[in-house]
């Protein structure tokens, strides 16, 4: 019984530790209607599509010149990005919430990533 506490509290420190460290994530989030503004005003803009490949052909369609590397390959594939160090890296999907990941995981790497929140589904609603 006193090892079944030991891990139970074990397990709660170390999700208390894990959550820590995703609030203090270093990625910024920026809204649909700023990120649209960015992309009129900035035509060098960097952005990251963290979709599946198919997703990209689907009715939310793709924003012309993003980069396309699934979330899935993302760690394996994340110095093709190298050359973008220097830039902010918008980063989408089709929700926010895997490009939030993204955006993390790109910031623990040296990267000055943003989520762009709401993903593609805000970026089609606020076209129509």
């Amino acid at each position: 019984m006193q090892k079944l506490k030991i891990i139970t509290l074990l397990m709660i420190f170390f999700a208390i530790d894990l959550f820590a460290v995703r609030a203090d994530s270093s990625a910024k989030n920026i809204s649909m209607n700023d990120f649209k503004k960015e992309v009129k005003s900035n035509k060098s803009i960097v952005i990251l599509d963290v979709r599946m490949k198919d997703e990209l052909n689907g009715p939310l369609g793709k924003i012309e010149g993003s980069i396309n590397i699934p979330l899935q390959e993302l760690e394996k594939r994340i110095n093709e990005l190298d050359k973008y160090k220097n830039k902010e890296l918008f980063v989408i999907s089709r929700s926010g919430i895997p490009s939030k990941l993204a955006a993390e995981m790109l910031s623990e790497h040296g990267f000055k990533a943003v989520n762009v929140l709401g993903g593609m589904m805000a970026y089609r609603q606020s076209r129509e």
